[in-house]
């Protein structure tokens, strides 16, 4: 078929599922960002090229889908129908659990009743989120009396034959707990993965049952026919629909767990979150203070390697101490340099159990801290070199004796336990050391201390300033067919800030398009611009002034509201002034777990009731809370990001050296995209009608505000002055 042929057909199937799906309206936008989907993907060059000189053709589409275009429907319709006529797959990305389990327990499933060809879906989750059995069995048996404990649950529970009765009644603790999630595997009440617990456990005691890469043994494993995480892989591979989360999405990029992204086609949606995902990705850190595990960890090395007579093993001694030896030179330089800033913090402050921090200005690191860092990446690559040559004699060993696979599998797993600590020294060290070239942004570097009883713990951390860069290079260099979309991709109406961040600005395969939500915003809601005499800057007066006006219109409020904070001290002075009459009727963010908490709303206004949720940016994002329960929604202030985090201040450092303006450039986007995030929380069918309160002047008074305003619904506005 051509590239039309395959764009017609995957159309036609959009439109055939759309006159099936009973209740279903037609939607001209729906249907217009269905047939870029289908241009798109149909135009998009898989898999090894017929022209191995040729450049592969790219096709990318940015769409922004308005509340209440139906988007799931018009990307999936089309993409399933392309993939099934080309034999490929399709890979969904999104930000949000509830996104993610949305299509895979009802978006797909009913799409997939009115097609032609019967379609597999799956939901792939990161290894570290189901049980390593082979370690869940050692721990739930309390261990091998004749080796030292490896899953790091001696730091957190102490050791099992310890005099102390504390701490052996912990341990005992702990062996109950992994016996019981063992018996409940056993007996199928459990399927091994973390989310279906009843109640998930923390992180500390999930952490040493975990089937993460570095201590699993796979095809080796003497438990590998039964395990849950490669049970689950099995289902990826016979799935046509993939539905991942962006954080899975970069960190398996070349790891063969998601499709080859040079042969599938991808969607990622809820976008606008791709970029800040990016830059955690990328970050890294090293901790200079608690070296206890570089010890552990020789010593495991060296007497395993011996086992398995690894000559690599002799350079090891020198290279763990030379390796603590340098990253304590590097914190004692660090507090001589940056010591009155990390304990003062006056920029950032600091309160109890929260770390201070100081930046590297410019991201030059300072001459003297440069040579403790090369020795540090000198020697964790040094000692990252044998614990690799460990780790290969150990799967050779089990493929040439499998008898002793179970030996050596929990070998492995002890030297892997560890083994990422130091991948994380080597690359924070070699990004802490990397020098921009010039006219380039460097990388964002800072120093953090934190004070626990009488131990000081300082960290290292280095991450890339721009995503864009990031994504450019580690994503959209794979990618042949993708679409990225959202309901808030333009900032202030204009894609260009997405595209920067996102790192598809100036790419030539790159569409846009923006479809309107069927909302008719005018005659539905009403953007009240409530402004107080106080400017915003000035926070004592503004805060009492608009607590005042604020409460006044609650009294007011006849079913579901929603209030959006931009600071705990805003919603702790409304909730300390609530009336009376009022305190009954508000529920407040972190009083109660988020889901009881909307429950409690939603029986409220069944019950003809007012309810007002007052909440914090989270609560901005997300909530689908449509007809009565929110028919008017409060903004206290402008949700302005200022970049005052280490990343944001180098990125607004290098924009000043160079001219630039950062407050237009990234802080007027960034708030405009987060602003229609919260603004959306107020019409989310073509039946509602709800008001939007803004209490902030600028919205109406400043240039900028009137930047923020074009990208927002065309709401019907009303000034009014608060009293």
């Amino acid at each position: 078929m051509s590239t039309q042929q395959w764009a017609d057909a995957a159309l036609a199937s959009f439109e055939t599922v759309v006159q099936a799906t009973a209740g279903f309206r037609v939607r001209d936008g729906q249907r217009r960002m269905a047939e870029q989907v289908a241009q798109t993907f149909a135009a998009a060059e898989l898999g090894k090229a017929e022209d191995e000189d040729a450049e592969p053709q790219r096709a990318i589409a940015v769409i922004q889908a308005g509340t209440g275009v139906g988007k799931s429907l018009a990307y999936s319709a089309p993409a399933i129908a392309l993939a099934l006529a080309r034999g490929t797959r399709v890979l969904i990305s999104t930000a949000t659990v509830a996104l993610q389990e949305q299509l895979v327990h009802k978006d797909l499933p009913a799409l997939a009743q009115h097609l032609e060809q019967p379609v597999r879906f799956a939901l792939a989750k990161g290894r570290g989120r189901y049980v390593c059995k082979l370690k869940l069995e050692r721990l739930a048996g309390g261990g091998a009396e004749d080796d030292e404990d490896w899953s790091g649950t001696d730091d957190l529970f102490g050791a099992t034959e310890s005099p102390q009765p504390a701490v052996r009644q912990a341990a005992q603790s702990r062996v109950q707990f992994y016996a019981s999630m063992a018996d409940a595997l056993a007996s199928g009440q459990w399927d091994g993965d973390r989310d279906t617990l009843a109640t998930p456990p923390e992180a500390e005691a999930w952490s040493p049952v975990a089937a993460e890469a570095h201590s699993c043994t796979g095809k080796h494993c003497p438990l590998f026919s039964r395990c849950t995480y490669y049970e689950r892989r099995k289902d990826l591979v016979a799935a046509q629909v993939i539905v991942a989360n962006h954080d899975l999405l970069l960190s398996s990029i070349g790891a063969r767990l998601l499709p080859e992204l040079d042969n599938c086609l991808l969607i990622v949606d809820e976008a606008h979150h791709l970029p800040g995902t990016a830059l955690s990705q990328f970050a890294c850190e090293a901790d200079l203070s608690h070296l206890g595990w570089i010890d552990k960890l020789a010593s495991r090395a060296l007497r395993i390697g011996q086992l398995v007579e690894v000559g690599e093993i002799a350079d090891i001694p020198n290279h763990a101490a030379r390796l603590r030896a340098a990253l304590q030179d590097a914190a004692r330089l660090a507090m001589d340099l940056y010591g009155a800033g990390l304990k003062a913090a006056p920029r950032f402050g600091s309160s109890a159990g929260q770390p201070t921090r100081a930046r590297v200005p410019g991201g030059a690191l300072p001459e003297a801290l440069i040579e403790p860092f090369s020795q540090a990446a000198h020697h964790a690559e040094g000692f990252l070199t044998a614990l690799r040559a460990i780790a290969k004699a150990l799967r050779a060993a089990m493929r040439d004796t499998p008898d002793e696979a179970r030996r050596l599998s929990q070998l492995y797993a002890q030297v892997g336990a560890l083994a990422p600590r130091l991948e994380g020294v080597h690359a924070c060290a070699q990004l802490l050391l990397q020098d921009a070239p010039e006219g380039a942004v460097p990388a964002a570097k800072w120093f953090t201390l934190a004070v626990d009883g009488d131990f000081v713990t300082i960290r290292a951390h280095a991450s890339p300033v721009l995503p864009g860069n990031a994504l450019r290079q580690h994503l959209w260099s794979s990618v042949r067919g993708a679409v990225l979309t959202s309901a808030t991709l333009t900032s202030c109406g204009q894609f260009d800030f997405f595209l920067r961040e996102a790192g598809l600005a100036g790419d030539d395969a790159v569409a846009t398009l923006a479809v309107a939500s069927p909302f008719d915003y005018a005659l539905q809601g009403t953007l009240v611009a409530r402004e107080t005499r106080a400017e915003p800057r000035d926070v004592q007066q503004f805060t009492a002034q608009m607590v005042e006006a604020l409460l006044t219109d609650l009294s007011a409020v006849e079913a579901g509201a929603l209030v959006l904070f931009t600071s705990r001290e805003q919603m702790r002075r409304a909730v300390d002034e609530l009336p009376t009459h009022l305190r009954g009727t508000v529920l407040v963010q972190g009083q109660l777990p988020r889901r009881e908490l909307l429950a409690r709303h939603r029986e409220r206004v069944a019950a003809g009731q007012p309810s007002i949720v007052f909440g914090m940016q989270s609560f901005g994002e997300g909530l689908d809370l449509p007809g009565a329960l929110c028919e008017s929604l409060f903004i206290t202030k402008l949700p302005f990001a200022p970049p005052d985090d280490p990343v944001g201040e180098a990125r607004a450092e290098w924009l000043r050296a160079a001219g630039r303006d950062p407050f237009s450039e990234l802080v007027v986007p960034a708030t405009a995209i987060r602003l229609a995030q919260w603004v959306g929380r107020a019409i989310r069918t073509e039946d509602d009608r709800a008001h939007v309160y803004c209490y902030d002047k600028r919205l109406v008074r400043t240039g900028y505000g009137q930047r923020l305003l074009s990208g927002l619904p065309p709401f019907t506005l009303q000034r009014q002055l608060a009293a």
